[in-house]
Order: C-alpha cells, then sequence, then structure tokens
C-alpha cells in the first residue's frame, strides 16, 4: 500500500534569519541582489564602491547556513559569536573577516530582529488558520492538474522587507513581505505559483 502524499508549511518570522538579513544591511552586502532591504533598520553609512569580496562569500555562505542548515552544513565546527547570545554561529575557520565585522553591530541588529519576531506573532494572534491559504493553493492545484500533490516542505519566512512580493531564498525557502502576507486576496494569488513549483 503506497503512502499518502504528505505537505509541511512552516512559517515564521525567524530571528536568525531577521538578525542575517540585518546585519546584510548594515555591512552593505548586496547579495543576494533581488532581495529588498528589510523596513525601518540602518543601512551601511557609507558605500566608497569597494566590494570586500572575502565579507560577501562569508555572508553568504552564513546566509545559506541560517535559511538551510541541512542543505548547506558547515564544513567545519561552528562558534557561538559574542553578543549574539545562542543565534549566530559561524565556522571556526573561514569566517574570520565577517566575524570581525558583525560584532560592533549585535545589541542593535538582536532587538531588530527580537521585535521584528514580535510584531510577527502579534498580527497573526487570533486571525484564525494561517494555513489555510496554503491548503487553498495546494487544493486548487490538484484540482487544475488532476493529480494529487507530491510530497514537499516548504519553509515561508514573513519579514518586514521594503518592497511587497514573495522571493525565492533556498531550495526549500521562500520570503514574503509582511505586507503581502496579510493582504490576504494577493497573497491567495502569489502564493499558488510556488505551490504549483512545488507540488
Amino acid at each position: 500500500m503506497t503512502e499518502k502524499p504528505q505537505w509541511l508549511v512552516r512559517e515564521e518570522a525567524g530571528i536568525p534569519v531577521l538578525v542575517a538579513l540585518a546585519l546584510r544591511q548594515r555591512l552593505g552586502i548586496k547579495v543576494p541582489a533581488e532581495l529588498p532591504p528589510l523596513r525601518d533598520h540602518p543601512r551601511r553609512a557609507f558605500d566608497d564602491g569597494e566590494a570586500d569580496d572575502a565579507l560577501e562569500r562569508q555572508w553568504r555562505a552564513y546566509w545559506e547556513m541560517t535559511v538551510e542548515p541541512v542543505t548547506h552544513p558547515s564544513a567545519t565546527p561552528l562558534e557561538l559569536i559574542d553578543g549574539f547570545e545562542t543565534i549566530v554561529a559561524l565556522p571556526a575557520r573561514g569566517a574570520e573577516r565577517l566575524r570581525t565585522a558583525i560584532i560592533p553591530f549585535a545589541a542593535d541588529v538582536l532587538h531588530y530582529a527580537k521585535d521584528a519576531q514580535q510584531r510577527y506573532a502579534r498580527s497573526v494572534s487570533g486571525t484564525g488558520d494561517p494555513y489555510r491559504a496554503y491548503a487553498a493553493a495546494l487544493a486548487e492545484f490538484e484540482r487544475d492538474t488532476g493529480r494529487r500533490a507530491h510530497s514537499f516542505e516548504l519553509n515561508v519566512h514573513v519579514l518586514p522587507l521594503a518592497q511587497r512580493g514573495i522571493w525565492r531564498i533556498g531550495a526549500f525557502s521562500i520570503a514574503v513581505t509582511d505586507t503581502l502576507r496579510h493582504d490576504p486576496v494577493d497573497f491567495d494569488t502569489a502564493i499558488r505559483p510556488v505551490i504549483a513549483e512545488v507540488a
């Protein structure tokens, strides 16, 4: 007897992802280029036009590990970074430039991330089933294709980004602007192609 396909959607405004993006902004890192900046968080105060390749490369590896740690494991042991509680861990070797660069921003970045996470938690409190939109999109996909959806997992990061939209940020992960997520009609329309792609 074959098993019934299963799907799992995890939706959150995770503090580790918010911290990574806030650090990206503070450091003036431009990757991933398609992902907009966070609202209400300072950007690098100066830009001398010089790209810091090592910093960008090390942040990108940290970002990938933060978004999908199973898909992007560290090749070396991880070490917690002072000032970030248990939220930021970097490889013991190969992240020296990033480690030095982020420490001065720890307190401000943690405060921003925790505040943004609390705003998200308040926004979904008492709003009914947050997964209705995903179930509806999946049901529509199955009607349209005439087949059951394959088993899949999808991580949805609801973030206070400056531009409204949805972006792929990993093999099993997307980022969605909080303003779009809280607009039921527009979000239903926007999430359908994502569900069709993974299902």
